[in-house]
């Protein structure tokens, strides 16, 4: 078995799924058109902050919640099989892989947020939570990298 690691996923997953810029998305959003926003982050990511109308369903459950017959299924999710969807995480990363694992699983139209809520944030699009719209610097130190020494490796 060939490893590869975690950036060599993510150039695979780029060559077979969309992804769309927070501008495609904004234009999209301006004209009015159908588009189911999935966010993958974890739960306690999403309480932080989302895009408004947005779905949170952890990467983690994923799957389970986008077929009939699980703990995890998520009725709303297994229906918008056939609408355009947009899958959104942090930096867009999990999305990706994500967006490229709905696509193997027959969704139709699914695509990835380039750059995640972080570009999202620089692009100057609102972001929300239980007190209303988030401003935009609170988003932004939200967004920086939080990457310990020994995470760095050897």
């Amino acid at each position: 078995m060939t490893i590869i690691t975690f950036n060599q996923l993510l150039k695979n997953a780029q060559k077979n799924t969309d992804e769309l810029f927070p501008w495609d998305v904004e234009e999209i959003l301006e004209a009015k058109e159908a588009l189911f926003i999935l966010d993958i982050r974890e739960p306690y990511e999403y309480r932080n902050m989302w895009i408004k109308d947005s779905l949170n369903v952890a990467r983690g459950v994923l799957e389970s919640a986008c077929e009939w017959g699980y703990d995890e299924t998520v009725p709303e999710l297994v229906r918008a099989r056939d609408k355009k969807i947009l899958v959104v995480c942090r930096s867009g990363n999990r999305s990706l892989l994500a967006a490229q694992t709905m696509k193997q699983m027959g969704f139709q139209h699914v695509h990835s947020l380039k750059t995640g809520l972080k570009g999202w944030n620089e692009y100057d699009l609102p972001l929300f939570n239980d007190k209303g719209e988030v401003d935009l610097e609170t988003a932004e130190a939200y967004h920086i990298p939080k990457v310990n020494d020994d995470q760095l490796g050897p």
